[in-house]
């Protein structure tokens, strides 16, 4: 078997620098630091920071007066920033800046008198608060069946922002067809999904015709994890979606000449080492790292932080 290792996988810099956020924050103010949500969607990474003294909680009413309070990087609505005023939480933004870009838009063409359509997936921890910053301008779709069910006045001026993780195929079939149905629609200045998430797509779409399997290293709850695996299967491979080593089935690789091993932008790349030693030593198996341009892509910390 040969295993190929995707590039570009593993942690972007939007989750780096959250990381080096919470990291900071814990060494900087002691512990706990409270975390609004997941910092980012991994397991293995929310586990470590358990033990190291971040609190994460999914309400403000669990974080008490005063507290540290850090926002994760998927980013939260203005209502929540007030409270946190209103409860004298001392605040820290973890807030990827591809995602605040994303909150920016929102604010700038809400304030230009345009009616908001958001391309996501409903629940998202990222959705939720880019449709906080607008909620009586913004509609969230989901599907192509979606963007046909709008019903908007014609004379209305529209724009469209995206969720940051999304497959870049399942957005641009559904911005397509929002430029059929209202061709006065604009969208923001910045790319629609972002770079990170887009080469790491790429990756899989290259090297996956082409194998037998593609495992994704990713917690079930990341998106852009998720839809790494849903673009192998477009491909006509198989596909699994793994936490890490303890999710793999050797039965999987009977078989198996050509492995794609790629990983989401919030899975470690230590826990996708872990998987490759797991597989060679049940199988005959060489490892090809994939060439790839590398990324030299990093966000400056918070003022909060600044030393």
């Amino acid at each position: 078997m040969e295993i190929l290792l995707a590039n570009h996988r593993s942690f972007c810099a939007g989750v780096n620098r959250a990381i080096e956020c919470l990291t900071l924050a814990i060494e900087q103010f002691g512990r706990p630091v409270y975390v609004y949500h997941e910092i980012v969607h991994n397991t293995w990474v929310v586990s470590d920071f358990r033990e190291r003294g971040a609190i994460f909680v999914n309400h403000l009413s669990e974080v008490p007066d005063g507290a540290i309070l850090m926002y994760s990087a998927h980013g939260v609505s203005p209502d929540i920033r007030e409270l946190a005023v209103q409860r004298k939480l001392r605040t820290v933004d973890a807030t990827c800046p591809l995602v605040q870009r994303v909150h920016l838009d929102a604010v700038r063409f809400a304030r230009d008198g345009y009616r908001i359509v958001l391309i996501g997936h409903a629940r998202h921890d990222e959705v939720v608060g880019v449709m906080g910053e607008a909620p009586e301008a913004i509609q969230l779709v989901e599907t192509v069946e979606d963007v046909d069910r709008l019903d908007l006045p014609a004379s209305t001026p529209f724009a469209y922002l995206t969720q940051t993780t999304l497959s870049i195929d399942e957005a641009r079939r559904i911005i397509d067809r929002l430029k059929e149905r209202f061709p006065q629609i604009v969208g923001s200045s910045s790319k629609e999904v972002c770079f990170v998430t887009e080469r790491r797509q790429a990756a899989v779409r290259q090297l996956a015709s082409d194998a037998d399997l593609v495992l994704v290293v990713g917690s079930p709850n990341s998106s852009n994890s998720r839809r790494l695996a849903e673009i192998a299967t477009a491909a006509g491979t198989t596909a699994h979606l793994i936490d890490g080593p303890d999710d793999i089935d050797i039965g999987w690789l009977d078989g198996i000449q050509t492995l794609v091993i790629t990983a989401g932008a919030s899975a470690p790349e230590t826990v996708v080492q872990r998987c490759v030693d797991l597989i060679r030593s049940n199988c005959d198996a060489t490892t090809r790292e994939i060439e790839a341009e590398p990324e030299h892509v990093s966000f400056s910390l918070p003022d909060e932080l600044e030393e």
